[in-house]
């Protein structure tokens, strides 16, 4: 008995679910069967409505497959669900075991959120997700986004959009071959090679994965993001934009291209501010100046640039080092004008051409403002020219003066000319044999000297006082060095990757003996140079 009662209850459960799975009939002003056209149907003609579990379906005429629990319905087709959605179309099938609708035929479905247009449309009720993969369009209150497949998802107010994608406001154009929109927010998640233009200045943004408020004009890519600017491109490993406030943040492996002045700057950290025109950039930074036969290398710290194209200003500090093949540099920072073409060194400013080292107080390169080749040099105060002798470990061809003018052509230097209180020191071997034959000592107002392939060929003597030539043996060891002689080849950049090396010791500090701090700072230095000597190796591995 107990068992039947069991039985019993279990066959009225099933009855009453399958009653409730049943599409009911609520209206219709004409009905028939046709078993010969359409068998097992009953049809509906007039005013048509039907139920289903919260949802009512509107039409012209249809037909009800009672025992398959399926409803066509044909003539401006009406499908509500609550107060959720709304949907219309021309024609649509539903099937009410499985509670999925298929509409075809100017399919316009409108909620709360969003208004959206296709020619098919496939509706599951069950999971609440529509989609469509024959083209489509979505409408909300900021934007208009279309594409050939699209599927949304009702409760999470989430479109998933694939193939041929844009979302378009008055404000920009965003095109995309993957992306999440969220129509309650105006959010798009980006999973895909993507670019939004701005419609007011044409400024682009591309990236392959990343996040864009289309309400702010906020994006945060993290993938092969590029960001083109009116005169400047930028590349990096991520990027961070916003749009109203002009503002650029990027992270690793940076690259900015000028597009006008020809110049690349690299780190991996940068901020850009556009409507100042300013660039700051730091981490592993360096200026790239691209010519047609060389490159000029900029480290340092930092590298700020600033101000509007051909007017800009480029400072670069601490720790500054430039490599070219045929010229290399040392300070402790720059300021570069591109309207004057003037690059000044500052603090203890060395250069190396060739075989010779050049110092002086101060130290200033001048370019071409229209092919930013070299064009000349200024050595200003206390100027002196060393060149090791390459034979010997003690003895330097030496000149020095009161300042020192250089003239480059096609961006090697070709002329010198010691203006002031000029004095040489040569040590003289002999072309063949390469053995040392005399040292010559000269005093003039001014010495001129041309060089190829950074060696001197020609020196010419104005106003010479007077000289002297000594056998080497003769030659007083208290004069082999001028006064104000420092050496300091070891600090040249031999490779362009050494200019990422910390020196061993600072030139800047000049402490006294026995100082614990800077003996503290050597050790620290010593340390760092050890870690830098190689250089980091990043990941250049793609998802």
């Amino acid at each position: 008995m107990k068992k039947l009662f069991i039985l019993s209850l279990l066959l009225l459960a099933f009855n009453s679910f399958s009653q409730t799975k049943k599409i009911r009939i609520i209206s219709s002003e004409f009905s028939e069967a046709d078993e010969k056209k359409y068998p097992g149907a009953t049809i509906l003609i007039g005013n048509v409505k039907i139920a289903h579990e919260g949802a009512t379906l509107d039409c012209k005429q249809a037909l009800l497959y009672k025992k398959e629990n399926l409803f066509k319905a044909a003539g401006e087709v009406v499908i509500e669900q609550g107060d959720s959605i709304i949907q219309y179309s021309d024609f649509a099938i539903y099937n009410g075991d499985t509670k999925k609708a298929v509409s075809w035929g100017n399919v316009e479905i409108n909620d709360k959120e969003m208004k959206m247009n296709t020619d098919t449309l496939h509706f599951d009720r069950k999971e609440q997700v529509l989609f469509y993969q024959t083209g489509g369009t979505i409408k909300d209150k900021k934007n208009t986004l279309k594409s050939l497949k699209g599927t949304y998802f009702l409760k999470e107010k989430k479109f998933i959009a694939k193939s041929k994608v844009t979302v378009v406001n008055p404000e920009s154009h965003l095109e995309s071959n993957h992306l999440d929109y969220y129509t309650n927010t105006s959010l798009a998640y980006l999973y895909g090679p993507s670019t939004i233009t701005n419609l007011k200045d044409s400024t682009k943004v591309y990236s392959e994965r990343g996040f864009y408020d289309t309400n702010t004009e906020i994006s945060y890519f993290v993938k092969r993001a590029k960001l083109f600017l009116k005169n400047r491109t930028i590349e990096a490993d991520s990027l961070y934009y916003d749009k109203r406030k002009g503002f650029a943040s990027a992270t690793n492996r940076i690259k900015i291209i000028d597009t006008l002045q020809n110049t690349v700057t690299k780190g991996n950290y940068a901020e850009l501010y556009e409507q100042k025109d300013s660039l700051f950039i730091i981490d592993r930074a360096v200026a790239i100046t691209e010519q047609e036969k060389d490159s000029m290398y900029v480290h340092g710290d930092k590298i700020l640039i600033t101000g509007k194209p051909e007017k800009r200003i480029v400072r670069i500090f601490n720790n500054v080092k430039i490599f070219k093949s045929n010229l290399q540099g040392k300070c402790d920072s720059i300021h570069t004008s591109q309207i004057t073409g003037l690059t000044r060194m500052f603090r203890s400013p060395i250069l190396w051409s060739g075989k010779s080292q050049i110092t002086g107080d101060s130290i200033h390169l001048v370019s071409d403002k229209k092919t930013n080749e070299l064009d000349s040099l200024r050595v200003l105060q206390n100027a002196f020219i060393i060149q090791k002798d390459s034979l010997s470990d003690d003895n330097y061809n030496q000149i020095k003066g009161r300042n020192i003018y250089g003239k480059f052509i096609e961006n090697d230097l070709r002329t010198m000319l010691v203006k002031g209180n000029a004095e040489s020191l040569y040590y003289n071997r002999n072309d063949e044999t390469q053995k040392l034959e005399t040292i010559t000592k000269e005093i003039a107002s001014d010495i001129e000297f041309k060089l190829e392939n950074n060696e001197v060929v020609e020196t010419k003597y104005f106003k010479k006082s007077e000289g002297k030539t000594f056998p080497p043996s003769e030659f007083p060891k208290g004069e082999k060095k001028f006064r104000g002689f420092v050496w300091r080849g070891d600090e040249q950049p031999l490779v362009m990757e050494d200019i990422f090396i910390k020196d061993k010791a600072s030139i800047f500090l000049k402490p006294k003996r026995n100082n614990k701090a800077v003996i503290k700072a050597k050790k620290k230095l010593k340390k760092e140079n050890e870690k830098r000597r190689t250089l980091p190796k990043y990941d250049f591995k793609r998802e």
